[in-house]
């Protein structure tokens, strides 16, 4: 057991930027929250702590990798004594038909003894829905919303069910919005009679944040819930009315910020292409843009760095940026291959961050999962208290790290989440 009390809730979460997502709606529900930075090796002060979210970067790894490190971040979080377990992945179900959310799921029903869990993707503020089972991303099925085509995790399918249950062998069902609009009692008793059918995996609508509350209320003591983030903001309230949580004043209060500004971004996604065009409309000297291409010849990772030097001894904006247009995506990935080709892009802007994080950033923001992962890795963080919420699923985190006297402010951002302004306004917000 780690030092200080139990934990109410602890989170096994498939990226890092998707275990921030989920930390900002906990702490907006009322619970102080402690980010993790994969499996702790050594005790954790955790008097002051009322859920932990272990980040893994397990959504795009091999299936037996996955499930390797998601029943040791269960074996920590159970000894640190957490009453509920949640499983958080993208609320876009990026996945494959090999998984990693089927067998991650199974696994860890089958350690904790648990005989069913739900499956609650949605994130209604972000657009995120589900109805009769299907995944919508605004008022487009997923498959037709131009975020089907990620470059790792395809996602072409809005049939939950049917993608669910070509990753396990066990029976997979549905607790539709009809179900939902009867209350908490009624989606218990149908989740019981699904159970008594052997239903392992529910996919349950979700339309709105009162669904997602009644979903909240129905599946509290289930050992596991799973989904995306947007259940976490409904939990606590649930947990309260158990008597496991208090009412704490101001669960997201960090210290100052010092330190210049920087922004990281390797995202592609449509909604980071646009906070890029928007920063660069603003601040027209302001980006540097990374080449795969260019990186695999060597020399544009240092002409970056002196790039950045320059704009920061001025105290000027700075972005620097691997995110392109699909076309451009595709093409260094053809060159180069799909795995080198993330690898050059997430090994540069990693390298950068150690040195410029040294040289003086005290405020970074970090645009992509996969680039967030390689960033704070390389940092050697490994924990994060959860902060104020920017933008719906992205707040500011602090981190201590060795030669600095105040703490690293970071923003870890999906690559699909945040306004347009998001790269200028995020700082406002800290400031």
């Amino acid at each position: 057991m780690g030092m200080g009390s139990r934990i109410v809730l602890g989170a096994i979460a498939d990226d890092f930027t998707g275990a921030t997502d989920l930390a900002n709606n906990l702490v907006r529900g009322g619970m102080r929250c402690l980010q993790v930075i994969g499996v702790p090796r050594e005790d954790i002060d955790l008097t002051h702590i009322d859920a932990v979210v272990v980040a893994l970067k397990s959504r795009s790894c091999p299936v037996d990798e996955a499930v390797a490190d998601s029943l040791a971040a269960l074996d920590w979080l159970r000894r640190q004594g957490a009453r509920q377990v949640f499983f958080k992945y993208c609320s876009t179900f990026d996945s494959t038909d090999q998984g990693n959310i089927g067998p991650v799921a199974d696994a860890l029903l089958d350690a904790l003894g648990a005989s069913q869990t739900v499956m609650v993707p949605a994130f209604p503020v972000n657009g995120r829905t589900v109805y009769q089972g299907h995944l919508f991303v605004g008022d487009r099925l997923l498959n037709d919303s131009g975020m089907q085509d990620h470059p790792l995790n395809p996602m072409r399918d809005a049939d939950l069910v049917r993608v669910l249950s070509r990753q396990t062998p066990h029976k997979v069902g549905l607790a539709n919005h009809a179900l939902l609009a009867q209350g908490a009692d009624a989606t218990r008793r149908h989740l019981s009679a699904l159970a008594d059918k052997k239903v392992r995996h529910v996919i349950c609508d979700s339309l709105d944040e009162k669904d997602l509350d009644v979903l909240a209320e129905a599946t509290v003591l289930m050992p596991l819930v799973t989904g995306g983030s947007g259940l976490g903001q409904a939990l606590p309230a649930q947990y309260r009315a158990h008597g496991w949580l208090d009412t704490i004043n101001e669960p997201g209060r960090l210290s100052p910020a010092t330190g210049s500004a920087l922004v990281l971004s390797g995202s592609c996604s449509r909604a980071t292409l646009a906070q890029v065009e928007d920063f660069l409309a603003k601040h027209p000297d302001g980006g540097f843009a990374l080449d795969p291409l260019a990186l695999a010849e060597g020399g544009q990772q240092e002409k970056a760095l002196a790039f950045a030097r320059q704009r920061l001894s001025q105290q000027a904006p700075l972005l620097i940026y691997a995110s392109a247009v699909p076309e451009k995506v595709n093409a260094a990935q053809q060159a180069l291959g799909v795995a080198r080709a993330g690898a050059l892009v997430e090994e540069a802007l990693s390298q950068l961050a150690v040195t410029l994080v040294k040289e003086g950033v005290g405020r970074l923001l970090v645009a992509g999962g996969e680039t967030s992962g390689a960033v704070v890795s390389a940092l050697g963080i490994t924990a994060l208290h959860i902060g104020e919420q920017i933008d719906p699923g992205v707040p500011w985190t602090q981190a201590p790290l060795s030669g600095r006297e105040a703490p690293l402010s970071m923003a870890l951002k999906s690559g699909n989440f945040g306004g347009v302004d998001f790269f200028t306004r995020a700082f406002e917000v800290l400031a």
